[in-house]
């Protein structure tokens, strides 16, 4: 049951309206210096951009943000602030992921066709690295083992890479809703139940 709710959330956020303020390729040049914090201390990051998104109420703090089967099951609502340290740290990726479907279900936000290539060269990259290393390992040809070896340094290297863009359009949307690129627009801190999104079946429409 849960795993078709993931779905269809999915497929909602195909029909999502508005676009990032600043897509994957341009958040270098938008942010340079929290670009650069986002590659060097990227749980720190994570960490507090999730907090930020939570409008630094972390009495809403669920694990993972409720998209993944352990939410709600963690005592999260005993010691928010240990979980999320815990979650950015021991499950950064799905930390970073989890911040980013809350930013897009909050404001209907989708992804553009360039971000989807860029994340997807990620996953690609990263299952690539993993089937040579086991090749190398079945093997055991040494050209094959230093091949293995350069793509995984490869494969890390674009994950960090995209994982701090990633970061820094979170950081930027967020300073877009605090009003930071001007008026801030007429809109408070959404009730709890907007901030549940597995439970939610249509995402809220946002004067953005």
């Amino acid at each position: 049951m849960a795993s078709q709710q993931h779905i269809e959330k999915m497929q909602l956020r195909q029909n999502f309206r508005n676009l990032w303020h600043s897509d994957l390729l341009s958040t270098i040049q938008a942010d340079t210096p929290y670009c650069c914090f986002s590659l060097w201390c990227a749980p720190c990051v994570s960490y507090l951009l999730r907090k930020r998104a939570l409008y630094d109420d972390m009495s809403r703090y669920t694990c993972c943000a409720g998209y993944m089967p352990c939410s709600g099951r963690c005592g999260e609502s005993k010691c928010p602030e240990l979980c999320l340290g815990a979650e950015v740290v021991c499950c950064f990726g799905n930390s970073v992921a989890s911040t980013r479907f809350l930013l897009q279900d909050e404001f209907n936000i989708q992804t553009t066709q360039c971000d989807n290539c860029i994340i997807a060269f990620m996953f690609v990259l990263q299952q690539l690295a993993c089937i040579f290393s086991i090749i190398a390992l079945i093997v055991g040809n040494s050209e094959i083992r230093q091949a293995s070896q350069l793509l995984s340094c490869l494969a890390d290297f674009v994950y960090c890479t995209v994982c701090a863009c990633m970061q820094t359009q979170h950081k930027i949307e967020m300073d877009k809703r605090d009003g930071k690129f001007g008026p801030q627009s007429v809109m408070g801190v959404p009730p709890v139940q907007q901030m549940s999104r597995f439970d939610q079946a249509v995402p809220p429409f946002v004067g953005y």
